[in-house]
């Protein structure tokens, strides 16, 4: 007997006030400024896309090299190398607005100021349905102070949230001791939704030379490499904090996808399987409908965190 359900499956889903038609989205960094996929994606397949991180003034990024192939990972040091938000504003964002899927806007400063003036400027424009706040960029001075301290998390988020009428997203680092603590002030502070997590910073080295392959040194680690960690850590903070999780970090498959629904997650990002699967993202909602189907499930809902949680739990060394 076939198990199989034809009734129409929902696959929309909530992030605060922001909805999606589907929970696959693509993350900044790896999708260039869209243009660059469309021989190779059906946006209309996509929940959302994110562009690469805008700044408020030109960023030159850092030195080359910038990337370095790992062991089932990508570590990179690009630096937020953008033109800067007023030229991201004249020459991407109106294609942009065209395609058929939600435009979310990730958004970089060195002050609280500039994440102010930023979503300021962004609000303006109807076409982008939310900001993410990237407050967790391991390559960049200053990048990652605001994700590393619940104060300064708190500040830059409840600095934003009054600046914007747009649903805001933070953007968090796992390069710290615990992200529960920090995930939990971004949603006091006025967080639509959290985005977990960003690269975990990483190191390599030529042995024969004794030179960094990174020409910045320090680097940040994606890729399948990451996916248990970033898995554990939207497990962690669903059962901690009550804000909608975007999960990120190493989603290359459906069932990537499925594991971090079921921990916890409403939606998930794609992201450096865009560089040799550019196709992926687009492939997944078919298949999550199918899924769907075969369960006898009608709403993408009814999978969202439903691990089970171990018996006899006890906390690792």
């Amino acid at each position: 007997m076939s198990l199989t359900s034809n009734l129409p499956v929902s696959l929309n889903v909530q992030l605060g006030r922001l909805s999606l038609k589907n929970p696959i989205l693509v993350a900044s960094g790896t999708f260039g400024y869209a243009r660059e996929m469309s021989a190779f994606v059906d946006y209309a397949q996509l929940g959302g896309i994110i562009p690469k991180t805008v700044t408020r003034e030109p960023r030159a990024g850092n030195p080359p090299p910038r990337t370095v192939e790992t062991t089932a990972g990508l570590l990179n040091s690009i630096g937020l190398d953008n033109d800067g938000i007023e030229v991201f504003i004249t020459k991407h964002l109106e294609a942009l607005s065209l395609l058929p899927t939600a435009l979310i806007v990730n958004i970089a400063g060195k002050s609280t100021e500039d994440f102010v003036v930023m979503a300021r400027r962004l609000d303006e424009f109807n076409p982008i349905q939310a900001l993410e706040l990237n407050i967790s960029c391991p390559n960049v001075s200053g990048g990652v102070d605001y994700g590393t301290n619940p104060t300064m998390t708190a500040e830059v988020v409840a600095a934003v949230r009054q600046a914007t009428s747009k649903p805001i997203i933070a953007k968090l680092t796992p390069n710290v001791t615990s992200v529960v603590e920090i995930a939990r002030a971004a949603a006091n502070a006025g967080a639509d939704a959290l985005s977990l997590v960003n690269t975990f910073q990483g190191f390599a080295v030529d042995w024969k030379t004794g030179e960094p392959r990174l020409g910045n040194g320090l680097g940040g680690l994606s890729g399948p490499a990451i996916k248990p960690l970033a898995l554990r850590i939207v497990w962690q903070v669903a059962q901690a904090v009550d804000c909608p999780i975007i999960g990120v970090g190493g989603i290359q498959s459906l069932d990537d996808v499925l594991e971090f629904l079921v921990c916890g997650a409403t939606a998930v990002q794609v992201g450096t399987a865009n560089f040799y699967n550019p196709s992926l993202s687009s492939q997944l909602t078919s298949g999550l409908e199918k899924v769907l189907q075969d369960r006898g499930c009608s709403r993408v809902q009814e999978l969202i965190k439903t691990v089970k949680v171990p018996k006899n739990q006890r906390k690792t060394c």
